[in-house]
């Protein structure tokens, strides 16, 4: 989801409670606290040796012991707008940065309303091979559902 996407979600609903669904069907318990609004740039050397960067824009979320703590959708709105110096392009896309037993980062791949809530729904980050032709790889959209293996020497 872009940062454009969520802004307007937010605004076009902010009279409801804001929540986020895990990918395994669990919830991020509804006491947690927005701690950071980040701006990620990631500059990076991918396998095949090609220079990448990438910018995103991250909200970690914690849950501390103040159970009865909510926040709502104009809440969330306008912790965003205190960051728009911090992240001016709306394309950026946003992730959640979230911690139970490990510190996980997960894209966020929809949402869905319901009578009184905005439900964020979360997927996991994957890793993948950046330049699959140099590695001897097939196209990603034939790697087998367990994953390939890298191949020729060099590679990875």
């Amino acid at each position: 989801m872009k940062l454009s996407e969520l802004k307007s979600l937010l605004t076009a609903h902010s009279d409801r409670h804001f929540r986020i669904a895990l990918p395994d069907g669990g919830a991020v318990p509804v006491s947690f606290h927005v701690t950071e609004v980040g701006r990620l740039h990631k500059t990076f050397l991918d396998c095949g040796g090609t220079l990448r960067e990438s910018i995103t824009c991250q909200l970690q979320i914690w849950v501390g012991e103040d159970y009865d703590h909510r926040i709502e959708t104009g809440k969330m709105a306008s912790i965003l707008g205190k960051a728009k110096s911090l992240l001016p392009d709306d394309s950026t896309p946003v992730e959640i940065e979230y911690e139970d037993r490990v510190i996980s980062q997960y894209t966020i791949t929809g949402h869905e309303l319901t009578d009184d809530a905005v439900v964020l729904q979360l997927a996991h980050k994957h890793t993948e091979c950046l330049a699959p032709e140099l590695c001897g790889l097939p196209s990603l959209d034939r790697l087998p559902a367990i994953g390939g293996k890298c191949g020729p020497a060099g590679c990875c």
